[in-house]
């Protein structure tokens, strides 16, 4: 798919153009300049022509701060990958040494750059775009990103040498969202695994803001990660960037397969991370635990063992998660996170036939059984998958609705201690069972 970058200098309206053409506020929109410092990846289309859109950092040529000169860096790999680039200018401040700056890098990189004038609110405004011929970049287009005004014409030099796709095609990639608590190391365990600096890492926690996506090559297959903003208690979100970084985050756990949950070593597991493997578990997703840190940690043999004791006695409710002792800075087994989430995804898409379901948890179920509530001698008499992704047991009883909480769960340990479910949340759907008579005969018979 044609990949397409918007560049500019701060605060010239690139999330607003984003959000705009992508059709959904993904990029954090805000007055205060520099918001975004990641690459935000969307998808979109024009005349019918689809392909991807990268919102990157204002494009600050020549500065000495250091988030700057990092974000400057992630705009120019943006740059680098992109075969369209809009390069977007502010029209009632006019040109500026910035923009002057930005045209002389994008006309070294060969790429073709279609320039647009931003807040460009009416036809009197549009006289404002004539100055940017200076550039040297061809005819600009002047637009208005936050009202949509003038937006086609660009769109259609954007696309023009895009081919058409014969038909979508479904992602059916493995999806893993990296979510915690700032500076736990989530964006150092995305650029291990890829090889490269693909997320700006500082020792500033809260750096990532927004969710981003990078492809990893595993074997010949690939898998998107979602590198996400850190998690904080919301007593701690104090600015309104911090607020959207959270939606944010519960939007890229709303769309991964499977959450791989980053704790500092150094500083264990705390209630937020809790509360976030909460969240994946509302959600229905695969969930993994990552001990990140582990090189810091003084140690012997019998550490991670307790350490993993302690979580899964905090957790008792979520004793079926894996936990994982890794190391962004030495790599120390982080493949493991790749080979561990892929079992957990091929287990959320297994389906498990009727008969061993049958044959393997009712005769479980049986001995210990439902209690008698109400006066009704509660029966579970089969069950049955009835969906994948997260795996979904339907069972059903000649009392569905009576059936105690308490004993829901003793189901669900049950279905754990018989099945390979490991990592993945199940569910459970209770059914109206209506017994015939020659059924009823057969089920006194069996449990006098």
């Amino acid at each position: 798919m044609n990949l397409v970058a918007i560049v500019g200098r701060p605060n010239v309206g690139k999330s607003t153009l984003f959000n705009r053409l992508i059709e959904e506020k993904r990029a954090i929109v805000h007055d205060e300049p520099g918001i975004t410092r990641d690459r935000i990846y969307g998808t979109t289309d024009w005349n019918e022509k689809r392909f991807s859109l990268i919102d990157t950092g204002g494009f600050i040529p020549g500065s000495e701060d250091e988030m700057e000169k990092a974000v400057r860096l992630q705009a120019m790999m943006a740059v680098e990958e992109a075969d369209v680039i809009i390069f977007l200018c502010d029209g009632r401040t006019g040109i500026t040494k910035f923009d002057e700056d930005i045209a002389r890098v994008l006309k070294r990189s060969n790429k073709k750059v279609v320039l647009v004038i931003n807040k460009c609110d009416n036809a009197n405004q549009d006289l404002n775009s004539y100055e940017f011929y200076k550039l040297g970049l061809g005819d600009p287009f002047s637009i208005s990103a936050l009202t949509g005004r003038s937006t086609g014409e660009f769109l259609d030099v954007v696309v023009e040498d895009f081919q058409k796709p014969s038909e979508e095609v479904e992602d059916s990639r493995l999806k893993l969202a990296f979510v915690g608590r700032p500076n736990s190391g989530k964006s150092s365990l995305t650029n291990a695994l890829l090889g490269k600096k693909r997320s700006i890492v500082t020792d500033i926690p809260g750096t990532t803001r927004d969710a981003i996506d990078s492809v990893l090559k595993y074997h010949s297959e690939e898998i998107v990660l979602i590198d996400t903003a850190g998690l904080r208690k919301k007593a701690q979100v104090s600015e309104s960037i911090e607020f959207y970084s959270t939606v944010r985050t519960g939007r890229a756990i709303e769309r991964c397969d499977i959450g791989v949950v980053i704790v500092d070593a150094t500083r264990g597991m705390e209630e937020q991370d809790k509360r976030i493997i909460n969240q994946l578990n509302v959600e229905r997703k695969g969930i993994v635990i990552v001990i990140n840190k582990w090189d810091l940690l003084e140690k012997d043999h019998k550490t991670a063992d307790k350490m993993t004791a302690t979580i899964k006695e905090e957790m008792r409710t979520f004793d079926y998660v894996p936990v994982l002792y890794v190391s962004a800075l030495t790599k120390q087994r982080i493949i493991k996170i790749i080979e561990t989430t892929k079992e957990i995804f091929a287990r959320r898409n297994t389906r498990i036939s009727t008969s061993k379901l049958n044959d393997v948890i009712l005769p479980a179920l049986d001995k210990i059984q439902p209690p008698n509530v109400r006066g009704h001698n509660l029966r579970i008499n089969y069950i049955t998958q009835t969906n994948t992704a997260p795996p979904v047991f339907a069972l059903f009883s000649n009392f569905p609705q009576l059936i105690p909480e308490a004993y829901k769960r003793f189901i669900e340990r049950t279905l754990r201690e018989h099945l390979d479910v490991e990592g993945t949340p199940i569910s459970l759907i209770f059914r109206k069972k209506n017994m015939t008579w020659e059924e009823r005969e057969e089920h006194l018979r069996k449990y006098e």
